[in-house]
């Protein structure tokens, strides 16, 4: 197939040839980094309309995702090789470069992360003052405090508008495609409940309590528990949620610090917020919150076991931008880590592509709050185009399959 050739003159699409400046005498140089990408791409295809005037076509030896790009100026492949996948998003923000559809790209990344992980990550001096900024943003007692209001006390208003009515802000579990996000929120809660094994009377400890869903579902059906979060906002709603339920209690505490034991543990989507070098004291502090016998219910995020070492020494997107201190897990040494803690690894149960639909629903909520004006006036333009962005992202990395979400359940050794 041939990968170059003249752009084509038609209604359809007219590149002009955007370079100036020195970055035009380089043409040759950037198409042989985009020669790169293509012996990168084993599934799907890549279409790009280049600066110079050109139409590349990479990839497309085998069915995978579809992707179209504009390159309006050589200086977004800069940015891309210099800062991956947060340069990527800089130059996107600048307006260098733009898709139909940015989730097909992001697909087909993540579909193709191994033969295009060199152009996905931070290198040379680009890389040192990210790694400082994160290292400065670990989760120790106050970098956890600090990087939770970062990310979740950006105001219950802010999310009320485009999240479900009952606040759950994760992956929900679908039926089928018809499913509305509301029910398939439910069945995820309820499925979380049932793997706690509990029966009314029995006291759940939810580390990462949120706005309170599972907390007011597990009332409902006669549990008692103790929510802890770090999130003054979180906290007060869940406190108000709850108003005249029994058996519900609410704390700003760090996981690290609950002492005394549950008949089980809840935590959903937590351990994302806790980091490689405090998963060990995670894993701990479930174990000592367990009675003997009792089950932890997770639901957590995961990065590809063989892609894993790669990506814990970048620092990406939404590291950068989002969710500072954050990082996905590594299945295979979590899992050993909550063995050796006294837990046994259960009943695991993967379904990435629900967390896909699931953050299309919150996109298309999202955007229809942003187009009515309904999302708080202290958020700029820039602002929401970056949650757009980061919702497409994470979107195309759970359809190309480079990150997945599991429900496991952890049995304390008795």
């Amino acid at each position: 197939m041939k990968r170059r050739m003249n752009a084509p003159v038609q209604d359809r699409v007219r590149v002009a040839a955007r370079g100036s400046g020195l970055l035009s005498l380089f043409g040759n140089f950037f198409h042989r980094q985009l020669d790169r990408l293509d012996r990168g791409i084993a599934e799907g295809s890549l279409e790009v309309f280049t600066p110079d005037g050109q139409v590349r076509l990479l990839g497309g030896g085998a069915a995978g995702p579809n992707a179209v790009v504009t390159l309006q100026s050589w200086r977004a492949l800069v940015r891309l090789a210099t800062g991956g996948s947060a340069g990527w998003y800089e130059a996107w923000d600048k307006g260098e470069w733009s898709s139909p559809d940015p989730v097909h790209l992001f697909a087909l990344f993540s579909r193709n992360r191994a033969g295009l992980a060199a152009q996905a990550r931070s290198r040379g001096l680009s890389l040192l003052p990210r790694r400082l900024m994160h290292w400065m943003r670990r989760n120790h007692r106050s970098g956890s405090r600090k990087n939770i209001a970062f990310h979740y006390d950006l105001g219950n208003d802010f999310y009320t508008c485009w999240l479900d009515p009952g606040m759950s802000y994760s992956s929900a579990l679908f039926r089928d495609a018809e499913e509305g996000l509301d029910a398939a929120q439910d069945r995820k809660l309820q499925a979380i409940l049932d793997r706690t094994g509990t029966k009314p009377g029995d006291t759940i400890l939810e580390i990462g309590c949120g706005w309170g869903s599972f907390a007011a579902l597990a009332l409902r059906q006669g549990r008692k528990l103790h929510g802890i979060t770090l999130s003054t906002e979180q906290k007060a709603w869940a406190e108000a949620r709850t108003t005249g339920m029994d058996g519900a209690r609410f704390s700003l505490t760090d996981y690290r610090d609950v002492t005394g034991q549950y008949d089980a543990v809840a935590s959903i989507e937590m351990a994302e917020a806790v980091g490689r070098e405090f998963w060990p004291a995670y894993a701990a502090a479930i174990a000592r919150a367990l009675k003997p016998g009792g089950r932890a219910a997770l639901q957590v995020i995961t990065f590809d076991d063989a892609m894993f070492e790669g990506y814990a020494r970048n620092v990406d997107f939404i590291q950068t931008y989002v969710f500072p201190g954050g990082m996905l897990l590594k299945e295979s040494e979590f899992r050993a880590l909550a063995e050796a803690a006294g837990l046994e690894w259960r009943d695991r149960h993967a379904f990435g592509l629900d967390y896909a639909e699931t953050l299309r629903r919150w996109r298309e909520r999202f955007d229809a709050a942003a187009a009515a004006g309904l999302l708080p006036a202290q958020f700029d333009e820039r602002f929401v185009r970056l949650w757009r962005y980061y919702l497409m992202y994470c979107e195309g990395g759970f359809r190309g399959g480079g990150i997945d979400v599991i429900q496991v359940t952890l049995v304390k050794r008795g």
